[in-house]
């Protein structure tokens, strides 16, 4: 069976910051969203022409990608969000995302390019639920670069 026949699932993938120290649950990660890119537009008028006017290119836009997994005490990634946070000490890092086949071989990659953290939260508790507390990171970039296998 080619890897061309079906479309890949989207549940199998891994997150990987170039960031020590850490601790194999700094690879684990429950969702991942916000790998958009879009175009930013200007208009531009065209003289004596008034049915329409022209689209024009001007640079990408990237969206901030949110990461979503159960909260880990003692995490490299949480350590390295509040010292951006709480203490302003950025430190811009790289981090690939990678969607995986069965045989956790890697059939696409993100490569995140200067990431720090925007926004840190965490779930609400509640006494009435059996819910795990889900930890939330919001990234901001400066781009990515799409890398096939």
């Amino acid at each position: 069976m080619s890897i061309f026949e079906y479309p890949p699932v989207g549940f199998h993938f891994n997150v990987a910051f170039e960031l020590f120290p850490q601790t194999p649950n700094d690879f684990r990660f429950q969702e991942v969203s916000g790998l958009n890119v879009e175009l930013e537009m200007e208009s531009f008028k065209e003289g004596g022409n008034n049915r329409f006017t022209w689209q024009l290119p001007v640079r990408s836009k990237y969206e901030d990608i949110t990461l979503k997994r159960g909260m880990m005490l003692g995490s490299g990634i949480v350590l390295w969000c509040r010292k951006a946070l709480e203490n302003f000490e950025f430190e811009p890092i790289n981090i690939m995302i990678s969607l995986l086949n069965d045989q956790h071989i890697p059939l696409m990659n993100w490569h995140v390019i200067n990431a720090i953290p925007k926004k840190w939260t965490v779930s609400n508790f509640n006494a009435g639920e059996n819910a795990v507390v889900v930890e939330s990171m919001v990234l901001s970039y400066q781009y990515f670069q799409v890398l096939r296998i």
